[in-house]
């Protein structure tokens, strides 16, 4: 996205996209929908984004469920950051980037699991964290009230916490 944000599971597509047709299928050589048409950029000689259908179906779903869709949050802002060589053997980390906590809000289920400004976050509920999209991407409807673990580095040692997600 222009915010640098990861724009999950999209479809790059040359489909004819103007101004006003986003949200019609877009549909494979035998007829099948595989995408909603979402964004083109423009001056981008016609390069085009759908949304993939299985994505769809889920937000669909949500929406017709709860007039919404439901994301967990932490209560924390941070920023992608890599991990050094040493720090990733130390700790036996199966990635090399984690998310540093930059700021954490006061009574937030973040601060409540004393997640501190400065921790990197390296796993959430056994799934390892690369960086803000993956923990974006983890937190779901299902976890939000529901006990997850956390895992950051702090200094020189390893964390593992519950912290229970809400919904903002």
């Amino acid at each position: 996205s222009q915010t640098g944000r990861l724009i999950d599971d999209v479809l790059q597509t040359d489909a004819a996209l103007n101004p006003g047709n986003s949200g019609g299928p877009l549909v494979d050589s035998r007829g099948q929908v595989i995408g909603i048409n979402t964004a083109i950029i423009p001056g981008a000689q016609g390069i085009c984004f759908a949304t993939a259908i299985d994505t769809v179906k889920l937000v669909v779903m949500q929406i017709l469920r709860d007039g919404r869709v439901r994301r967990g949050y932490l209560g924390l802002a941070g920023a992608n950051q890599e991990i050094s060589r040493r720090v990733v053997r130390h700790f036996s980390l199966d990635n090399s980037r984690a998310v540093r906590v930059e700021s954490v809000e006061k009574g937030g289920p973040a601060d409540e699991a004393d997640v501190q400004s400065g921790d990197l976050i390296v796993r959430f509920d056994g799934e390892p964290v690369n960086g803000i999209d993956d923990l974006h991407r983890l937190l779901v409807a299902e976890r939000i009230g529901r006990a997850s673990r956390l895992t950051f580095i702090r200094r020189t040692q390893r964390f593992d916490v519950e912290v229970i997600p809400r919904e903002r």
